[in-house]
């Protein structure tokens, strides 16, 4: 196990080394980042030429990757194009945006996977095509509207939420953008338990465990269940980073700030030293949650080994 760990985390190194590349150099040819700083009047050139020197960008763009790579490996994200440090800003929006992704992960292993034990259990039953329909219409739904639905009826007709989050943005007050940004990945954890379940329901070991005389709930939790979940398992693991990094219209629509509001004001901005910091870290998380899947995967089958 220890081998296969020191293996991959070699492996991640030139995958984040190409992926950061990728980002920077699209980053940087996605717009004039001096036009977005003198907003709508043009800079006179000598002003322009002072900014482009500032932030380091009258240099070719494989020598202001390099440097933003070794300004990264000692924790220097740079600066943002209004003087604030690029750390300053992570350190105020991922705590908010991991609280947010901890609610909606929630949502996806409670509900996601109850209901697809449920359907998977009693596949082919009126409660199996009632969850189907019900997880079709979330997928057709885009979240954007299911989110402006629930601020429009629970925050202002009803009255039972803040129809934006404050700037503490607490558990509670994330519980419904929490769903909103849950919606589409619980619905696919729904069918895609359901099919695992069923699948593995008809396997010889299942069949032999209730030959044995085991209870019927030992079969499903212990047997079943525990094998059912690997792929289960693959999907949440992956969509961590996805909900992190596409929080973007959910944060907007609920005025949370954090990465996903973050990411938006850079782009509009064309700040590129903020777009890239941040895209930089949720390229980290998807890397760290990939491994971190990998290694489940042998807690979940003891036949699964790393060597």
């Amino acid at each position: 196990m220890g081998r296969y760990v020191v293996r991959r985390l070699l492996q991640m190194i030139p995958v984040f080394i190409g992926a950061t590349l990728l980002i920077f150099l699209m980053v940087n040819v996605m717009g004039d980042p001096i036009a977005g700083l003198c907003g709508d009047r043009q800079c006179d050139p000598a002003t322009a030429a002072q900014l482009e020197k500032e932030f380091g960008l009258d240099k070719p763009v494989w020598q202001q990757y390099l440097t933003y790579m070794g300004n990264v490996f000692t924790g220097d994200f740079g600066t943002a194009f209004n003087g604030q440090e690029v750390t300053e800003l992570m350190a105020t929006a991922f705590p908010v945006t991991i609280r947010l992704t901890i609610v909606a992960i929630f949502f996806e292993i409670v509900i996601g996977i109850t209901l697809g034990v449920v359907t998977g259990l009693r596949r082919g039953r009126p409660v199996d095509t009632s969850v189907l329909m019900l997880t079709l219409v979330v997928i057709s739904v885009p979240t954007f509207v299911t989110g402006l639905l629930l601020q429009l009826l629970l925050g202002v007709e009803w009255g039972w939420i803040k129809p934006s989050v404050s700037t503490d943005a607490t558990f509670g007050e994330l519980i419904v953008p929490g769903l909103v940004l849950a919606s589409v990945s619980l619905a696919y954890v729904t069918r895609l338990t359901r099919t695992s379940i069923a699948e593995n329901k008809r396997s010889d070991y299942v069949r032999t465990a209730v030959a044995k005389g085991l209870p019927r709930r030992r079969v499903v939790i212990r047997h079943l269940l525990r094998n059912s979940l690997i792929p289960v398992v693959t999907f949440i693991g992956t969509d961590i980073g996805a909900l992190m990094g596409g929080a973007i219209v959910t944060e907007r629509i609920f005025n949370i700030h954090g990465v996903g509001y973050q990411l938006y004001q850079g782009i509009l901005r064309q700040n590129t030293q903020t777009v890239v910091g941040f895209v930089t870290v949720l390229v980290l998380v998807f890397l760290i949650a990939n491994l971190l899947v990998d290694l489940l995967y042998a807690v979940l089958d003891p036949r699964i080994r790393y060597a």
